[in-house]
């Protein structure tokens, strides 16, 4: 269980920072259209190209860190009337529901993904599929971390998937 640990923390470590990363590139993006429109009147084509790359990529991995912490639907009136036992398998059944799901959805991303690899974007003149590719980073991150949450999750703890109690 230590291994799963370091892995579940070096992972979403580095997915955080990636995530922080890329807001902090659209902030600046986004605010270079605004000086070389505004100030400059000199508007750039690449800019609001970049800036909606960069916060799709941001919001994708931040879907995989909100699911690591908890921030999913909770099935708390089941869950409430449960004992411990049952309650471990329903927080199981509800983590193997949504990981199959993330898992689909990294399927149909990844052939998405496919698909498009040889459109480019013509302001950035890179392969729109670099853009696409969030969807299934994004999504088997979630799934990953959906399983890494209800397996690491103490005994005592009995797994609240919902980030309460």
């Amino acid at each position: 269980m230590t291994l799963l640990c370091r892995i579940d923390h070096w992972l979403f470590k580095a997915v955080a920072v990636l995530a922080q990363l890329f807001l902090i590139g659209a902030v600046a993006a986004g605010f270079w259209q605004v000086i070389a429109r505004f100030v400059l009147s000199a508007p750039v084509d690449w800019s609001e190209v970049l800036t909606r790359a960069l916060l799709i990529w941001a919001v994708l991995l931040g879907v995989a860190l909100a699911f690591r912490h908890g921030a999913m639907l909770g099935v708390e009136i089941l869950r409430s009337v449960l004992r411990a036992g049952p309650r471990r398998a329903l927080a199981w059944l509800v983590a193997l529901v949504c990981s199959g799901f993330l898992g689909f959805l990294a399927w149909i991303g990844g052939q998405m993904t496919w698909r498009v690899r040889f459109q480019t974007v013509p302001s950035l003149d890179i392969s729109i599929s670099w853009i696409y590719l969030a969807i299934p980073v994004g999504a088997t991150l979630a799934a990953i971390a959906v399983l890494i949450r209800v397996a690491a999750a103490p005994e005592a703890e009995r797994v609240p998937l919902d980030g309460q109690g």
